[in-house]
């Protein structure tokens, strides 16, 4: 068996196998985060529309997404740790030099956010029948605070490793700590936590759109799809262009601070010295001629865009050297897909306002075909502007100060390889089985009063009455109040 790793892995460079290998268990880990930050909002205003309100529908909605959301946060925790590991199999360089700054930081989010959420998760899974309907709602709102908690240190953590701030070097080379705050709250920490937590938002807007999309398109009368379906595109119409401006603001920030990872992605390789800058829509970077082909260029709109002025300066490629160029192929395209499907979201919430002024969102079959087509699109963006962040960042782990190449672990290619192997066969058995699961659970029929009852059972003596039926019924479409 060790003879046939070394033939497999013979010539491969082992950095570039421990960044496959981390890339590869970073892309499945990031969309659970992803789905249970927004997810564990959207159940606690569910349950509190419920408290308020007294309308059973929201309960029963919320007993539906709370055992996908259960068994999405336990597949996040998995591969969160798998993942960690790494750090110190493949990356002990940059875990020792960065360890003094970094490692507080990530214990900060497991003491003050994964034990928030965890032990609070609990009550929130198994204690609906043993506590108050007030207690289990504080339960719920915490474990929602403690994922967008969790949220803020590990940005914070990541937002340093590209902005660098509060730190010395002692005299064995490491980063340590003069200056808590600066590094916590690094020049490009505050848009990063806003871009990230809306795009969390977004991503399961979607994927409740697209859910209640699908048993719409069933039955145009089920109560809970129809509750879905509104929540979710009120979500994307107000969240999506909150995005777009955060994503500006984001962008410049980045041009400050990363202006090589600008030029990359904009495939912007000679600095505009003698006028306005055109943005790029489309085309072919070429990182061995220094030019992107086939450019289908709009003048002045890159200036204007990055600079907020018609014939403001951006450097371009060629003002760094050339060892510290990010790949422009990989990231001009990554941002691309990712600002594509924000705008899409954009449309779709703009289209679903237009049906509702017209009284016929629910018995629009193509928005709801629209919405199910869309509903993974959240998980792309997600990982899309990861890669643009990441590839963006390289050569370096510490932007300017710490080089990939030099924070490897003294490993062969051989042993990163077998174990990037064994990643995707167990990732793809264990985490396929999961996904199928969740799939499973969405495609059930949303009902009233599900096999385990709903916590709090409602009833009449305290005055709140359950949402009727509508399974089965042949009823004209209702007016949408």
């Amino acid at each position: 068996m060790r003879t046939v790793g070394y033939a497999m892995f013979e010539g491969f460079d082992p950095v570039l196998l421990a960044r496959i290998q981390f890339a590869f268990t970073i892309s499945f880990h990031i969309i659970f985060p992803a789905f249970t930050i927004g997810l564990a909002s959207y159940l606690a205003v569910l349950e509190g529309l419920f408290l308020a309100t007294g309308r059973a529908v929201y309960m029963e909605t919320f007993n539906y997404w709370v055992k996908i959301f259960a068994l999405s946060f336990g597949m996040g925790v998995v591969s969160g740790i798998t993942m960690s590991y790494q750090f110190g199999t493949n990356w002990s360089v940059f875990s020792d030099k960065t360890g003094p700054i970094l490692g507080p930081l990530m214990a900060y989010e497991v003491l003050s956010a994964f034990f928030l959420e965890a032990g609070f998760l609990g009550i929130m899974l198994f204690g609906q029948k043993r506590v108050g309907p007030k207690l289990h709602f504080a339960a719920t709102l915490v474990v929602a605070i403690g994922t967008c908690f969790s949220a803020f240190w590990i940005l914070s953590v990541n937002s340093w490793m590209h902005t660098p701030a509060g730190y010395g070097i002692n005299e064995v080379g490491q980063f340590v700590p003069e200056d808590w705050w600066a590094i916590v709250f690094n020049p490009s920490f505050p848009y990063r936590l806003v871009h990230m937590v809306l795009a969390a938002y977004l991503t399961t807007a979607f994927v409740v759109g697209a859910v209640a999309a699908f048993h719409l398109l069933r039955d145009r009368a089920n109560a809970h799809a129809r509750l879905m379906f509104s929540m979710a595109l009120w979500m994307a119409t107000i969240v999506a262009p909150m995005q777009i401006v955060a994503g500006d603001f984001h962008g410049v920030n980045t041009l400050e601070h990363q202006p090589a990872k600008i030029a990359a992605i904009e495939g912007h390789f000679e600095t505009n010295s003698d006028g306005s800058m055109p943005l790029t829509l489309f085309g072919i970077p070429n990182m061995e001629t220094g030019r992107t082909d086939y450019a289908v260029d709009v003048p002045y709109l890159g200036s204007l865009i990055l600079t907020h002025s018609l014939d403001g300066v951006v450097q371009g490629l060629d003002a760094f050297p050339r060892d510290e160029w990010p790949n422009a192929t990989i990231v001009f395209w990554s941002f691309r897909v990712m600002v594509a499907i924000g705008f899409a979201m954009l449309g779709i919430g703009l289209w679903s306002l237009f049906k509702r002024y017209r009284g016929s969102l629910f018995s629009s079959t193509w928005l709801q075909r629209a919405m199910l087509a869309m509903g993974p699109m959240g998980f792309v963006a997600v990982i899309a502007g990861w890669i643009t962040t990441e590839v963006g960042r390289q050569p370096f782990t510490v932007y300017g100060l710490l080089r990939t190449s030099e924070s490897h672990s003294p490993i062969a290619a051989e042993a990163v390889g077998t174990s990037l192997v064994a990643f995707v066969i167990v990732y793809f058995l264990l985490f396929g089985a999961g996904t199928f699961y969740i799939l499973r659970l969405m495609g059930k029929t949303p009902t009233p009063f599900e096999e385990d009852s709903p916590p709090h059972q409602p009833t009449r003596a305290a005055g709140i009455t359950p949402a009727p039926s509508l399974e089965g019924r042949n009823t004209p479409e209702p007016a949408e109040s």
